[in-house]
């Protein structure tokens, strides 16, 4: 199905081709292709905003995953009944905060890779809120990860790496 890639922010320069391209690999890798999925680039006042609404945090994040599924398990892939339903959700980047936090030697498209692939972990049902949920998450990132470093030949690690 398709993938309604925005950019909303002039922040930083963005190349949504080469982004779409690395998504439609994590859709792959998750297989998770024949569902719809919103990713919108937002700047930092934009998704400061948005995680003061939806978090109760003030402060400017890396990503917020709004699933059209509730309830996952995590991992679990949705099984619509309706045509209408192969949705997984939206996922707004921060790419303004990314870029910030993107170190010398990182690639900015490699960052963006490993936050949006953590936001479509989140539309599956996946948490970090304990050690144990962390664990499942980081092992699905770090298999996703693995399976494009093969392909792109790029040297991706999970975003969650170190959280507990």
């Amino acid at each position: 199905m398709s993938l309604a890639l925005r950019n909303l922010q002039r922040a930083v320069p963005l190349r949504r081709a080469l982004l779409r391209q690395r998504l439609q690999a994590v859709r792959g890798a998750l297989g998770v292709r024949a569902f719809d999925l919103g990713v919108v680039c937002v700047d930092n006042r934009k998704i400061q905003q948005m995680n003061r609404i939806y978090r109760e945090q003030d402060t400017p994040t890396d990503v917020l995953s709004f699933p059209f599924h509730e309830n996952l398990k995590a991992g679990e892939i949705p099984q619509p009944d309706f045509p209408d339903d192969y949705n997984l959700g939206d996922i707004f980047l921060g790419v303004e905060f990314i870029f910030q936090q993107c170190k010398e030697d990182e690639d900015y498209y490699d960052i963006l890779t490993v936050t949006a692939t953590h936001g479509l972990c989140h539309l599956l049902g996946f948490t970090h809120s304990t050690e144990a949920e962390w664990q499942k998450m980081y092992q699905k990132e770090k298999q996703v990860l693995q399976e494009l470093n093969k392909h792109m030949g790029t040297r991706l690690q999970p975003l969650s790496r170190g959280l507990f």
